[in-house]
């Protein structure tokens, strides 16, 4: 019997890139359990319901699972004496698994170094009443929380970065030189699809598209400013504190949709004609989903975007998430002829199959050839 893996991950509440990336996870250590400070079940991919979930003491308290963010106080302590038996553990990280209790080998693939350690104006956004208490919270908070995350980091036996700028981040946070391993999309565009009731109108007339959670540093809010005087239509698809706000400031050729299925998420990809990527993000996956359906990005040009855009070739940048860069980007985009094949071709070159094959090698360098 060869040693035993397990997976740990921050907290399965939300669908996101990085839960994709734990599906992927299990489907190349399939005999692995899950571990997690919180889980629910109704917030997050399905296909979590086939896995193994060990959860923290936090879990108990259904408004957590709800309301992740509001356990952010108590997450490091939860973490601390959350443990994981296994001879490596496989650790999804954003900021409190790595920190887990973990008795065997760590091999840690990181999102990003905690945003709201390292990056708090980013994660926090704004000059709202809301944003000046957290970050109020936050310098109260900051000095032990840096601390403990300081410590779990360090205890790491390898570190795998999602893309060059978290690599760069993952050195300045903690000292630490990491490969980088770029995870797989997780949208197959060739699988069913599915009709948004309230896109139906739109079907054949073509619209911008966002994918986002709907937080301040997203800038999703510079999109709809962009599109307020245009004739273009525009799409939004996500969820999250800002999605009231931004409701209230969506003009007559604007819709937002929440809560799709995959088969809705790969209908709107089919019968977008270009995804709008406007925030800092850590590593750009959507528009690999996009391209996966032969369609454009036209992204900020920092951060993960720079790994996973070649401009002119599946995409273009705008240099600030500011209203008039994006209208000249689209206007640069209307002038442009895309190759639907060379996108797909890129999207290709960031599937599951080589992802899990890198983490089974990278667990065997850890453990042995007996895996």
């Amino acid at each position: 019997m060869g040693p035993t893996v397990a997976i740990a991950h921050d907290y399965l509440t939300q669908r996101g890139g990085a839960e994709r990336v734990v599906l992927t996870m299990l489907e190349a250590f399939p005999d692995a359990t899950l571990y997690t400070t919180l889980y629910d079940p109704e917030s997050t991919y399905p296909e979590f319901r086939d896995a193994r979930i060990v959860t923290s003491a936090l879990d108990r308290f259904g408004p957590l699972r709800r309301h992740h963010r509001a356990a952010l106080p108590l997450l490091a302590a939860a973490s601390s004496r959350l443990r994981v038996d296994a001879d490596v553990t496989v650790v999804s990280s954003s900021g409190w698994a790595h920190g887990f209790d973990i008795s065997g080998r760590r091999l840690v693939y990181c999102h990003n170094p905690a945003r709201w350690l390292y990056q708090a104006d980013d994660y926090l956004g704004g000059s709202s009443s809301r944003a000046r208490t957290g970050r109020l919270a936050l310098a109260l908070g900051a000095p032990p929380l840096r601390r403990w995350d300081r410590r779990a980091a360090v205890r790491a036996d390898r570190y795998l970065a999602n893309s060059t700028t978290v690599r760069d981040r993952i050195k300045a946070a903690y000292g630490i030189d990491a490969d980088v391993v770029p995870p797989p999309h997780g949208v197959d565009a060739s699988a069913e699809q599915e009709p948004v009731p309230e896109l139906v109108p739109w079907e054949g007339l073509g619209f911008s598209l966002v994918v986002s959670r709907l937080l301040p540093y997203k800038n999703v809010d510079k999109v709809v400013e962009a599109f307020a005087d245009l004739p273009d239509r525009l799409v939004i698809v996500g969820h999250g504190p800002e999605e009231q706000r931004l409701r209230a400031r969506l003009g007559p050729r604007m819709r937002l949709v929440s809560s799709l299925t995959d088969a809705q998420l790969r209908w709107v990809y089919a019968h977008a004609v270009q995804l709008v990527a406007p925030s800092l993000e850590d590593f750009g996956l959507t528009p690999l989903e996009a391209a996966a359906f032969g369609r454009p990005t036209l992204a900020l040009r920092a951060g993960g975007y720079l790994d996973t855009i070649v401009e002119g070739r599946t995409g273009l940048f705008f240099e600030r998430s500011e209203p008039g860069a994006i209208r000249r980007a689209l206007e640069e985009a209307a002038r442009t002829s895309w190759s639907t094949t060379a996108l797909a071709d890129h999207a290709a070159r960031f599937t599951a199959a080589p992802f899990a094959a890198r983490l089974r090698d990278e667990v065997t360098l850890l453990t042995g050839p007996d895996l």
